[in-house]
């Protein structure tokens, strides 16, 4: 759809982005309004689903229109797109531990820009350093994601450790 909108109906990635933004409101706001959440907590009645699904395709879509327009026709490249997104992505972070704008709103800002957090980074990361990147290859690139999803792993499996000793009551001396 972003290709589509770019290239067939030649609007640019810029103004396609627009539309998709207005798209994925209006979902949203027709799935808060004819069901009264956007809860994806607890997603089990079809119109709910189909909402849903509708939601997913426009922000993936946005999400691609997005990154096309920052690597590609703002000629800011892989480096500093993929450094603009991960520094929305962390402002999500920061306003999720730091105030209290809604969960949802949130949820949905943050899965708009993982569509353009994973183009830039595997473009960052695969292509040479003559073309902006880093270089590393597919294979490369796979190592370094694989050894960070390692990594996040681990501290989860000890944070859940750590949880599970936390909460464990020690034995009374009466017992």
């Amino acid at each position: 759809m972003s290709d589509f909108m770019d290239r067939t109906l030649h609007l640019g990635y810029a103004a396609g982005s627009t539309i998709l933004v207005a798209i994925l409101i209006s979902v949203l706001a027709a799935w808060r309004f004819s069901t009264g959440s956007l809860s994806v907590d607890h997603i089990s009645k079809p119109r709910v689903e189909a909402f849903y699904w509708t939601a997913i395709l426009a922000s993936n879509t946005l999400g691609t229109a997005l990154v096309d327009y920052l690597a590609d026709s703002s000629d800011l490249g892989y480096a500093d797109s993929n450094l603009i997104i991960s520094g929305a992505i962390a402002a999500i972070v920061l306003a999720y531990f730091l105030t209290s704008i809604s969960r949802t709103a949130l949820f949905w800002a943050a899965f708009v820009l993982t569509r353009p957090f994973g183009a830039t980074m595997g473009d960052l990361l695969t292509k040479s350093p003559h073309d902006g990147g880093l270089g590393f290859g597919t294979i490369g690139s796979s190592a370094v994601l694989l050894s960070i999803l390692l990594i996040f792993i681990l501290i989860s499996m000890r944070n859940r450790r750590k949880q599970q000793q936390s909460t464990q009551q020690p034995e009374s001396i009466a017992d």
